[in-house]
């Protein structure tokens, strides 16, 4: 029996309704998520005389451009030497999680042997230590190997990570197993099989980690502030915590930084965006 055309008036209306509700939602929390980013570059522009006015402006009168060219001339903060030395060890660090943990992923879901699981279990089991309980043996093991205000320091205790391990089995599960097959039928062993066909068709995944464990280094602070005691080992975060002292907050500086420090990662996540979702959904948890 054919709809009557009130129903499907009716019903086409409502959904437009649901549509446009959507939308001005989706709009709404869209310009929550904003405002932070407003409030640096609103700020970073500001004098510290705007900041603290009583008054509120949505900007200022007048545009502080000259505050950009203030905050990588401060001689008390190196505020460029900050942004590379966090760039080096972001990478480093990503690509040196990325080969160790897919390797780990990979040998866990694919190459088999008795204890597999077992040793699966005892990755997971990592993650319910606390980092406060590891820190300090870290840190005595840095401090014995002379790494104190070095690359190494920076980078070596931070590259494997359970969490990328168990993403990249739980990928490694469902991938086709035809291509391997195919692979060892031409002779391949495990590394080259890796290498040369799990690698290559796994980009989304690798994009999908590689984003997390890029933002979680460029973000890091604990670390890098006791490990790095000198001024030319100071990453992004570091500097930014010299801003706000018990003697002196340089708002204006403080919020530039920050504004400044998050254009790095606004880069790698629109450049590997595309990734990001396929990679996630393309990651079951299998047995």
């Amino acid at each position: 029996m054919p709809t009557p055309p009130k129903s499907r008036d009716v019903r086409d209306a409502l959904v437009g309704v649901g549509r446009a509700v959507r939308l001005v939602l989706l709009l709404a929390l869209a310009l929550v998520f904003l405002i932070p980013f407003y409030l640096l570059v609103r700020n970073g522009l500001s004098s510290e005389a705007d900041i603290t006015s009583p008054g509120w402006t949505f900007f200022p009168g007048e545009l502080h451009w000259s505050n950009v060219r203030e905050l990588f001339d401060d001689p008390n903060v190196p505020m460029a030497h900050a942004l590379l030395n966090s760039s080096l060890i972001a990478v480093l660090t990503t690509v040196g999680t990325l080969l160790l943990a897919s390797l780990a992923g990979y040998g866990l879901a694919r190459i088999p042997y008795a204890y597999a699981n077992v040793v699966f279990y005892w990755i997971l089991g990592t993650l319910m230590v606390p980092a406060a309980v590891t820190f300090v043996p870290s840190f005595v093991l840095v401090s014995s190997l002379g790494w104190v205000s070095t690359l190494r320091g920076l980078v070596v205790p931070t590259l494997f990570s359970a969490v990328a391990a168990f993403i990249f089995r739980q990928y490694f599960l469902g991938f086709p197993r035809e291509l391997e097959d195919a692979a060892r039928v031409d002779g391949l062993g495990y590394w080259r099989t890796y290498w040369r066909v799990v690698v290559p068709n796994s980009r989304p995944v690798f994009a999908a980690v590689g984003t997390i464990v890029f933002i979680g280094a460029w973000n890091s602070f604990l670390w890098p502030l006791v490990i790095g005691q000198d001024r030319d080992a100071w990453t992004v975060q570091v500097a930014l915590s010299t801003f706000t002292t018990a003697q002196t907050v340089n708002l204006h500086e403080l919020f530039m930084a920050a504004a400044v420090s998050i254009v790095p990662l606004l880069v790698v996540f629109l450049v590997l965006q595309r990734y990001i979702v396929t990679g996630v959904e393309r990651t079951g948890i299998d047995d």
